[in-house]
């Protein structure tokens, strides 16, 4: 028979971020959030925020997904937003949806000047980060154009940098109509007058649901 949910799955979402901090060695805690598809840019943007205040020095900041039957297959299926098709097509005619993957990402991040100052290999620079939140909505697969507008000009704001100075856009672009039109729409709208932009989503894919 199947015995009893484990009371340690009610930690689901922050014990294992406690747990490699244990393990790391790393003492100084651990903090878990759940921003959906959001979720790592929020982990770099707080750890940014900490080691701006002066109050850490080196952060790890990532996000870890796992496609569970329940959540992610039953709900984005209720939701209309899973791919009938099993294929990622962000910003194609016939895209029909998402196509979730698993799997797990951490940058270590430090102030410029001590990465620097240590020699380190630096792989890229942040300059900025924007936020913004939709409020009431019809579900968080159809974003606010405002909010995503709003969101890119408190980042190039942070940044110092225009809209001109960009020469490539990676985009969320999940392969769901509502949410792809939205984002090609709030782009065209911060990017007014560009030109020769180049747009790309790494969602994209060729491969099929095993059948």
């Amino acid at each position: 028979g199947i015995g009893a949910p484990d009371p340690r799955n009610r930690f689901m979402s922050g014990l294992p971020a406690l747990l490699l901090a244990r393990a790391l060695g790393l003492g100084a805690g651990a903090f878990a959030l759940d921003a959906a598809c959001a979720s790592s840019l929020y982990a770099i943007k707080h750890a940014c925020d900490q080691l701006n205040d002066g109050r850490a020095d080196l952060m790890l900041a990532g996000a870890v997904n796992r496609c569970d039957d329940l959540f992610i297959h039953v709900g984005f299926c209720a939701l209309g937003a899973m791919s009938l098709t099993g294929r990622s097509r962000p910003f194609n005619a016939e895209a029909d949806g998402l196509v979730p993957a698993e799997g797990a990402g951490m940058v270590a991040l430090k102030r410029l000047a001590d990465a620097e100052r240590d020699a380190d290999h630096i792989y890229g620079v942040i300059r900025g980060v924007g936020l913004s939140n939709d409020g009431r909505a019809r579900n968080f697969l159809a974003p606010a154009e405002a909010g995503q507008v709003a969101a890119m000009a408190m980042a190039y704001e942070v940044a110092g940098l225009s809209p001109e100075d960009i020469s490539l856009m990676e985009c969320h672009a999940t392969g769901t109509r509502v949410g792809d039109a939205t984002e090609i729409r709030s782009m065209s709208e911060f990017f007014r007058g560009c030109s020769d932009i180049p747009i790309g989503s790494l969602k994209s894919t060729s491969q099929r649901w095993p059948t």
